[in-house]
C-alpha cells in the first residue's frame, strides 16, 4: 500500500467533490419535482394520466442508468429535430445529460416513494378532516404532508444515497468528478487499488454524512423520537 501516493492524490480527487455533489442535488431536486407529479398522475382518477406514469416508472425503474445516460447522452444527438432545437444548447454538454439521466431516473423511483407514503395516511385521519370542513388542499397541507413525508423520508434518504452512488457513471460521459478524476490518477500512476481505495473513502465520507442529515430531519419531524431525548 503506498500511502505517499494516496496522500498525493487526496487533494485532486476532493477537486471532484463539488462536481458530484452538484450532480447529486441538482437531480435530487428537479427529480423531486418530477416524482411529485408522477405520483400524482398515478393517484389521479385519469386513466390517461395514470398510464403515462406507469409507462415512464416502469422504463426508468426497470433499465439501467448507464444505459440510460448513453441513450440522452450519444443518441439524442442523432436526432435533427433536437440539435435544431434550443434543447441542443444543453443536451450538447455531458453536465446536463449527466443531470438529465439522474434527474429521470430518481424521479422514477421516488415518485414510487411518494404515492406509497400519501397512501399509508390513515384513512380515519382524512375522515376526521373532512368532518372538520377542511378543504383538500387544507387536508393534504395539514394532514396528508406531514405524514407522508414522514413515512417517505427513510426511503428517501436510501435513495439519496444511492443517487450518490449512481453519480459515479457521469465518468463514463467525460465528467471529471471523483470516479473520472480516479481514472485519470489510475491512468497516470497504475495504482488502481489505492486510488480507487481513495475514491470509495471519499464517497463513504460523504454518504456519512447524508445519513446524519436524513437521521437529524427524522428526528425533527418525529415527535416521538424528541421525546425519548
Amino acid at each position: 500500500m503506498n500511502w505517499q501516493l494516496m496522500w498525493d492524490s487526496l487533494p485532486t480527487l476532493l477537486s471532484g467533490l463539488p462536481l458530484t455533489v452538484q450532480l447529486v442535488a441538482l437531480a435530487e431536486v428537479l427529480g423531486l419535482g418530477v416524482a411529485m407529479g408522477t405520483a400524482l398522475m398515478r393517484l389521479s382518477t385519469s386513466r390517461i394520466a395514470d398510464a403515462v406514469a406507469r409507462a415512464y416508472v416502469f422504463v426508468f425503474r426497470g433499465t439501467p442508468l448507464l444505459v440510460q445516460i448513453f441513450l440522452i447522452y450519444y443518441g439524442l444527438g442523432q436526432f435533427p429535430v433536437i440539435r435544431e432545437s434550443v434543447l441542443w444548447v444543453f443536451l450538447r454538454e455531458p453536465y446536463w445529460c449527466a443531470v438529465l439521466a439522474l434527474m429521470l431516473n430518481t424521479g422514477a423511483y421516488t415518485s414510487e416513494i411518494i404515492r406509497g407514503a400519501i397512501l399509508s395516511v390513515p384513512h380515519g385521519q382524512m375522515e376526521a378532516a373532512r368532518a372538520c370542513g377542511m378543504s383538500r388542499f387544507l387536508m393534504f397541507r395539514r394532514i396528508v404532508a406531514p405524514i407522508a413525508v414522514r413515512q417517505a423520508l427513510p426511503a428517501y434518504g436510501n435513495e439519496v444515497i444511492l443517487m450518490v452512488k449512481a453519480s459515479s457513471l457521469a465518468s463514463t460521459i467525460t465528467l471529471l468528478e471523483i470516479t473520472g478524476l480516479a481514472r485519470r490518477l489510475i491512468a497516470q500512476t497504475y495504482a488502481v487499488f489505492e486510488i480507487f481505495i481513495l475514491a470509495g473513502a471519499i464517497y463513504l465520507a460523504l454518504n456519512f454524512l447524508i445519513t446524519r442529515l436524513i437521521r437529524f430531519a427524522e428526528w425533527r419531524l418525529t415527535p416521538y423520537l424528541r421525546a425519548r431525548a
